[in-house]
């Protein structure tokens, strides 16, 4: 945040899980103290984006880090890639709900929360 572009934006979105590291209203209050600029947002519990990040480790986890007896760190990397190219063409595609529409009635909250914070 002290750093170009981040310093001088007008808006820093910053995009959390729900981490008990990060979590809650006193950690949102933490980074608008010391940044005026930032905007915390929180994936939802249930992210379907998340959702499918996770699944694809927890299946890297299984099928290839499990058991772990990688003798070098090339070979990791070699069984990882290897997978990938097994597994692109089974894996199917997640739909996201999330819309055009929904973004723009996100973004105009958040402008009127701006208006009336600087207001105030």
């Amino acid at each position: 945040m002290n750093q170009e572009p981040y310093r001088s934006a007008r808006r820093v979105f910053w995009i959390m899980d729900n981490g008990s590291s990060h979590r809650g209203v006193a950690s949102d209050t933490r980074l608008v103290k010391r940044w005026k600029n930032i905007i915390p947002v929180r994936t939802p519990v249930h992210a379907s984006w998340l959702n499918q990040v996770e699944i694809y480790f927890s299946v890297i986890q299984r099928k290839v880090l499990t058991p772990a007896d990688s003798k070098s760190i090339s070979e990791l990397e070699s069984r990882i890639l290897s997978f990938q190219v097994y597994y692109e063409p089974v894996a199917t595609p997640f739909e996201w709900k999330f819309t055009r529409e929904d973004l723009n009635r996100l973004m105009a909250k958040l402008d009127a929360q701006t208006e009336l914070s600087v207001a105030a």
